[in-house]
């Protein structure tokens, strides 16, 4: 067993970072001052996945979006932290509520100011497209960029690690038959 499924087996809590993880990291501001984003449909199904095989969910984000807000809410994601200047400090109040250890816990990045807690997390994750001291630091690197279904491929490396990715995707397999 390698050591990326390893620490993914131990995993309870799969901690995400937003823009440029669950986005392609782009802001797209109207003349209003709206802000819209992106994000994946494939990666929301990845989020709720993880939540029915009963692991917890949670993001951690510097920058503060309705939209953001909205978008966790509508796939039930319980732990949402927005406006995290300290994103080590809001991890370690996280792990505090819930009674983990930093080995139980994934946390995937894409730049700078997710280091700190990359260096902290039992699994740590970088996007594709990540800075690259951030994908250097990284135990995995997935093959899909931040908003373009990165978040999907965490899910299931999590759950096929923990050998319960095959039971949820039965219930669709299973459907087309």
């Amino acid at each position: 067993m390698n050591t990326v499924t390893a620490k993914a087996e131990r995993v309870r809590l799969a901690i995400f970072d937003v823009d440029g993880v669950l986005t392609d990291g782009r802001l797209i501001l109207g003349d209003d001052g709206t802000e819209h984003k992106a994000f994946h449909v494939r990666d929301g199904l990845g989020l709720v996945l993880m939540r029915e095989a009963g692991l917890k969910v949670a993001i951690i984000s510097a920058r503060q979006s309705q939209v953001t807000a909205e978008r966790m809410a509508a796939l039930g994601i319980e732990y949402v932290y927005q406006g995290s200047q300290d994103k080590a400090q809001t991890y370690s109040a996280l792990l505090d509520e819930l009674d983990l250890p930093a080995a139980d816990t994934a946390y995937v990045g894409d730049d700078l100011v997710d280091l700190p807690v990359l260096n902290r997390a039992g699994l740590a994750v970088a996007v594709a497209d990540a800075h690259p001291l951030v994908r250097e630091r990284a135990d995995f690197v997935t093959a899909a960029a931040g908003g373009r279904g990165a978040v999907r491929e965490v899910c299931e490396l999590i759950l096929d690690a923990q050998q319960r990715l095959a039971p949820l995707l039965a219930r669709y397999t299973d459907a087309a038959n």
